[in-house]
């Protein structure tokens, strides 16, 4: 168990207006930081006043990358409750990154006891609105002040949080997806399975692209044959295809596990639905669009939970998804998942965690 050392501000934060919180803007009173040192370990676990941090010109993380994020929710009960959704589920991706990225793991109960105590000392930052949320960004970065290619032996371990509403403008209406011609995030034998933070910066060309052309997201095709469908820039992605739900196979690499994929494929399976995690092909979506088998599409992930997917624009060919509209799948896993969360929908699954 860590000896959480606490620091309290002594100058709270003005809380922002919740009504127009957007996401990942606004960051509450205290933060969590750990150090580890190679021959000591992990150590001085402690909550302080956010803060910036000082780091010399020549840190490892700023020229070599080498970092790791997560990112996962507290919610707020009718009755007062701070519940978590599958944290658990994150600790382990978060050291399955650790080890992609020769980051030393860190203990899952330490990591949990981290995430309990940061969130309870802030605990008034939790919005108690309707489809809000307190954010928790869990990340290590390298901290060798040291140029030269090799892993670090010091790291920053950090959680922030920051209260949050919807991740995209349009909420749980259906959102415009394009799909990249050119560019790619990540192949097989690289980091796509993996949370960091070149992933995201591989990305960004093709998100500018698709944002001058009036589209919310990317949807990525694989690196080696550019044909089958990979993910979407911040969440995974799902396909309804003739009463079929299929969801691109993790078996290659390059595609991040998320904990919503995960979730929504007990829930439908566990809901009698047939769901193929295999591969699945642009051709494929394009020829069930054609003959008007593409019953309807979706994303998953922690920041927007279920977001409709109503346009697919692939190569100037526009395909109008479910007229549009959100479909029954996305609105019954939606219903559910954040009922969940929120305790509004009985947890049978066994999924929240209490923050006591």
């Amino acid at each position: 168990m860590l000896n959480i050392r606490y620091e309290y501000t002594t100058e709270k934060k003005v809380k922002p207006d919740y009504s127009k919180l957007g996401f990942g803007k606004y960051f509450t009173d205290h933060m969590f930081m750990m150090d580890y040192t190679e021959g000591q370990g992990w150590h001085d676990a402690r909550i302080v006043p956010f803060q910036n941090l000082s780091l010399s010109p020549a840190t490892a993380v700023f020229h070599y990358a080498q970092e790791m994020f997560e990112g996962l929710k507290a919610y707020k009960t009718a009755d007062g409750k701070i519940q978590l959704f599958r944290p658990q589920k994150n600790i382990e991706r978060l050291n399955n990154t650790n080890r992609r990225m020769c980051i030393p793991e860190i203990d899952p109960d330490d990591v949990l006891q981290a995430i309990k105590a940061v969130v309870k000392t802030d605990e008034d930052w939790i919005p108690e609105e309707e489809g809000k949320s307190l954010y928790i960004r869990p990340f290590i970065i390298a901290t060798d002040a040291m140029l030269g290619v090799h892993p670090s032996h010091s790291y920053l371990f950090c959680i922030i949080l920051s209260p949050v509403g919807a991740y995209y403008a349009t909420g749980i209406n259906p959102v415009k997806i394009y799909v990249e011609p050119e560019y790619v995030r990540a192949v097989k034998g690289g980091t796509g399975f993996a949370k960091v933070g070149g992933n995201y910066a591989a990305s960004l060309k093709g998100q500018e692209v698709a944002e001058k052309l009036g589209y919310a997201q990317v949807l990525w095709l694989d690196g080696i044959h550019h044909k089958y469908i990979d993910e979407v820039g911040a969440m995974n992605v799902f396909f309804v295809i003739d009463g079929e739900i299929i969801t691109p196979t993790l078996e290659n690499g390059n595609i991040l596990p998320g904990v919503t994929r995960d979730s929504a494929i007990q829930l439908l399976r566990s809901w009698g639905y047939k769901v193929s995690e295999r591969l699945l092909s642009i051709d494929e979506i394009r020829e069930a669009a054609d003959n008007g088998k593409l019953d309807e599409a979706f994303g998953t992930g922690t920041a927007a939970v279920i977001s409709p997917i109503g346009e697919l624009n692939e190569a100037g060919k526009v395909m109008i998804i479910n007229e549009g509209k959100i479909g029954p799948i996305s609105q019954r896993l939606y219903n559910n998942l954040t009922g969940i969360q929120w305790g509004t929908v009985e947890d049978t699954m066994g999924w929240t965690v209490a923050v006591d």
